[in-house]
């Protein structure tokens, strides 16, 4: 029991800047099984986004709430991911060595490259954000991509090794294997249908309209939907871990960071597509 306290208070306080008021050993242990809980860490931070954007909607225009609510969604995170987003994109597009790519990393400066790609993620985000806010679907499932975007870095961290495996913070979570991952799924799903439950099924169900379209009820749309976005996730977050893997001869820190960016950004757009009925 004290192991699996242990192991939720690490995730919430790596990933998160939500205040945890306990104190817990960063072993390598306790942070392999932190990782059973990146999901419900992932929940916090959406649940947070969902219920502040929310309000901010009946206070604001769209275009100011959705930049707010993402100023927001950056802050819990304490810039942690989007750090590693401009990190790797700084070392993997300057088109060097894989030596050189992953010095670059290393480097605290951000290069032209980081500032480039963090600023086009902002702007896909607020955009994507503002549209589910005009769209009117601005509930639970606005959380479902922050939950599997944790899951995709416990995928991660199981399939690819290490590319500097003696440093880094990558390094802490040497051992994470397919038993990390399944019990990251099962909290996963679970949670992704308690978000949806909590704003009602059948309205989101109805609001997925291109699900809907195809003669299914609202309530089976929103079923449909919730076996569809993990996997679609999963299979968003493969490329990137594929591609940075390949490219790096394994993961670093910096790297699950980005994949967790890209795959929530992926999971937002796939939202929008469902609600669209453009996909």
């Amino acid at each position: 029991m004290k192991e699996t306290w242990q192991g939720l208070v690490a995730a919430m306080q790596f990933l998160t800047r939500i205040p945890v008021p306990f104190s817990v050993p960063f072993t390598n242990e306790v942070l392999k099984r932190s990782t059973f809980f990146f999901p419900l860490a992932g929940f916090c931070i959406g649940g947070l986004v969902w219920a502040v954007g929310w309000g901010l909607l009946h206070l604001l225009p769209v275009f100011p709430a959705a930049a707010l609510t993402l100023t927001l969604a950056v802050a819990l995170q304490g810039g942690l991911h989007m750090d590693g987003w401009m990190d790797t994109a700084d070392g993997v597009l300057s088109s060097r060595s894989r030596e050189r790519m992953l010095e670059i990393m290393k480097d605290s400066r951000s290069g032209a490259m980081g500032v480039i790609a963090c600023v086009l993620l902002l702007l896909l985000k607020w955009t994507f954000l503002v549209s589910l806010m005009e769209l009117g679907l601005w509930n639970g499932w606005v959380v479902v991509p922050f939950i599997w975007s944790r899951v995709a870095m416990v995928l991660a961290l199981a399939s690819k090794p290490q590319a500097r495996p003696e440093e880094g913070l990558g390094g802490y979570f040497l051992g994470v294997k397919a038993g990390h991952v399944t019990i990251a799924y099962l909290l996963g799903f679970a949670l992704a249908a308690l978000a949806v439950a909590a704003s009602g099924m059948a309205d989101a169900g109805t609001s997925l309209s291109a699900l809907t379209g195809l003669g299914l009820s609202s309530s089976d749309a929103a079923m449909v939907m919730s076996v569809a976005a993990p996997l679609l996730c999963t299979a968003g977050a493969c490329l990137p871990i594929q591609y940075l893997s390949r490219k790096l001869g394994g993961l670093t820190g910096d790297t699950y960071g980005a994949i967790n960016e890209w795959t929530e950004v992926v999971g937002l757009l796939l939202l929008l597509l469902a609600a669209t009925g453009k996909g």
